[in-house]
């Protein structure tokens, strides 16, 4: 991902999983190492529980650092307050941080907005997890060059690589970059990461009381037992034993914690009690470790198209199709035969479909799509 190094407050957020901690010892290793200046630091190592943040940036400044690396920053609990003292003091040390993808950095107790430059690392998306199976280097698409000429585009990616093929890796296992540990342990490593969420990170970062913590995976089953999930937030209600909200806190908490997608409506309130109009887990990766036996095709090629381009457009439902995007394209998702009759008559609609390497007019392939980012 891209970041600008040279700001002097970067705050990088994520799910559990994609790689933060290993990109930012990457980034030190890479660009710091024969300087002696940059300090990483984890909020869950036991040994800087003996000092505050203040305290430890205080003394690194001192021995000369200008560079401090602050992990898993949400263990941590006053720290906006000072990495804003921080920020105030030392306006030589250059300060990154990272935070579980339930941190808004924005809502700290103390003002970051206009300190602090935020990031989301998302995990990989179809194109990087081609670059790291094959060796080949592929530029980002943007949406509106892949719309207009993604017959050309293809083509140059085709002469290179069978897409197909690693698309059907991807799904299965390639969102989180631990696949390259092993494949074969994969979905169980994912269950823990899911446990871990609901367990440790939801009860702590959104004060979800423990005793209810089986309530959310009763919740993470029912819908990813049922993909796409259209909400019946009263029989949802009635099978939790919660209220309607506690149902509609849940669903964003778990959207928080890059569990679930929830598809809103174009016009549907932005307002956390808004009910989506249908629900996907976040990626395939997530649907082969908790449903592999419910598995529909369809849905998986929603969800992957949902999830590639939600991770850098703005998605809605469509009142015509699958989705729109930006507010300007129609999209429906569907297999190489799929037809555009129901799309015949909507302006920039266009058929996303699967098992097809190379499209033609406003049929364009699904895998494309993967190359968003």
């Amino acid at each position: 991902m891209d970041i600008d190094w040279n700001d002097r407050l970067i705050g990088l957020t994520g799910a559990r999983g994609v790689g933060k901690t290993s990109f930012l010892i990457n980034h030190i290793i890479k660009n710091l190492s024969s300087e002696s200046n940059a300090l990483y630091i984890s909020m869950d190592d036991i040994q800087i529980s003996t000092m505050t943040l203040v305290e430890c940036a205080d003394n690194w400044v001192k021995l000369g650092g200008t560079h401090l690396f602050i992990d898993e920053i949400h263990k941590y609990p006053n720290w906006s307050q000072e990495l804003k003292n921080i920020y105030d003091r030392y306006q030589k040390l250059k300060v990154v941080f990272t935070g579980s993808s339930l941190l808004h950095i924005q809502s700290g107790k103390a003002d970051l907005s206009r300190r602090a430059v935020g990031y989301v690392m998302n995990g990989l998306s179809l194109r990087e997890f081609i670059q790291i199976q094959s060796g080949e280097n592929f530029p980002k698409i943007e949406l509106e060059d892949l719309v207009k000429n993604h017959t050309n585009i293809a083509r140059e990616i085709v002469t290179k690589i069978h897409p197909l093929a690693y698309y059907s890796e991807y799904i299965k296992h390639g969102y989180y970059p631990f696949f390259l540990e092993s494949t074969k342990t994969y979905s169980q490593k994912l269950l823990n990461t899911i446990t871990l969420m609901l367990e440790t990170d939801l009860p702590y970062m959104r004060n979800v009381d423990v005793k209810y913590i089986h309530k959310l995976k009763k919740l993470v089953y029912l819908v990813s037992h049922a993909l796409p999930y259209q909400p019946n937030v009263s029989k949802l209600s009635g099978d939790l034993e919660v209220s309607r909200n506690t149902i509609m806190l849940y669903l964003t908490y778990l959207e928080d914690a890059k569990l679930f997608n929830l598809l809103q409506s174009k016009s549907s309130s932005e307002a956390i009690l808004a009910k989506p109009e249908k629900v996907y887990l976040h990626h395939p990766n997530l649907m082969y470790a908790i449903g592999k036996n419910t598995i529909l095709d369809g849905t998986v090629r929603e969800s992957f198209f949902y999830n590639q381009v939600a991770n850098v457009h703005k998605v809605s439902a469509s009142q015509h199709a699958d989705f729109l995007v930006n507010d300007e394209y129609t999209f429906e998702i569907g297999g190489k035969n799929k037809t555009r009759k129901q799309l015949k008559d909507i302006p920039n609609s266009y058929i996303a479909a699967d098992n097809l390497e190379i499209g033609s007019g406003k049929t364009i392939p699904l895998w494309l799509f993967g190359f968003l980012y």
